[in-house]
């Protein structure tokens, strides 16, 4: 799909990959589901309409894998032969991110903490180089928790980094409760901005919005690293799921599956069925 085509129709790309993140995890009997649900359209409108060939992405929050194994099947990185293989023994796809085996996951993830150290030593890089390229990253709210994650964005600020544009899934929920009741609200605008990042807040399904609000901090050549806080739903899409702790670790059963996927069908894709 082109990028015209995207926008005029930005819920018909989110029902196909979420269909396909489904797909995966049932096929592997495995967790992570919510996650992969919630982040997917911030990934859409990085990956899909942002993100130059020479741009550098990084997930931090790897445990979302199966939704950026998705991305990367529908540009074409990914084949579907290789996709058929997540989380099987001798896999490329295991359950996080594993590095050197595509263009398009440059680093391991999935011990938190690590994307934005990574990504703003490639940002820096390129200034350095006097090279006109951005580094993405995208993490988890509950990973604002990880001293390396601040340590990081120091650095930034530091070193003016207006080449990294970090994205926040703030979906409310971390591996053991609800991010407000853990550490208190570490993925605030608020914080953000206090501390030196040029920061807006988006629908984080809002894949025109998404778009928009990057395209623009792109335009700010200002010596401020970009923080774009989006507020999301765990499980988006599933009614079952969504806002559900227990959804960052359970697998779907048969039924569960069908479920979901009547669901995004009807929801995203506007496929009416007599479930």
């Amino acid at each position: 799909m082109t990028a015209e085509e995207i926008l005029k129709d930005p819920k018909q790309l989110s029902g196909e990959l979420r269909l396909k993140i489904l797909g995966l995890y049932h096929q592997a009997n495995a967790g992570h589901i919510g996650c992969s649900l919630s982040c997917i359209d911030l990934m859409i409108a990085v990956l899909f309409l942002q993100k130059s060939v020479d741009d550098t992405f990084i997930l931090s929050k790897g445990h979302a894998a199966a939704a950026l194994y998705a991305c990367l099947n529908t540009l074409g990185e990914i084949t579907d032969e290789e996709l058929d293989t997540f989380y099987l023994d001798g896999t490329t796809l295991p359950a996080h991110p594993a590095p050197r085996q595509y263009k398009g996951i440059p680093f391991a993830t999935g011990s938190l903490g690590h994307g934005l150290p990574i990504a703003t030593g490639i940002a820096h890089a390129a200034k350095v180089a006097d090279d006109a390229t951005y580094s993405y990253t995208l993490l988890s709210d509950g990973e604002t928790n990880e001293g390396t994650t601040w340590e990081a964005a120091h650095y930034a600020i530091q070193n003016q980094l207006d080449n990294l544009i970090m994205l926040i899934d703030k979906n409310g929920l971390q591996g053991f409760g609800f991010t407000d009741k853990v550490l208190g609200e570490t993925a605030s605008v608020e914080k953000w901005k206090a501390i030196g990042f040029e920061t807006v807040e988006v629908d984080g399904h809002d894949i025109t919005a998404i778009s928009k609000a990057i395209s623009e901090l792109k335009e700010h050549k200002n010596g401020l690293p970009k923080a774009i806080i989006a507020n999301t739903v765990k499980g988006k899409g599933v009614s079952y799921m969504e806002n559900k702790l227990e959804w960052h670790y359970l697998p779907m059963n048969k039924d569960q599956y069908e479920q979901a996927t009547l669901e995004v069908k009807e929801r995203y894709l506007n496929e009416l069925t007599n479930a």
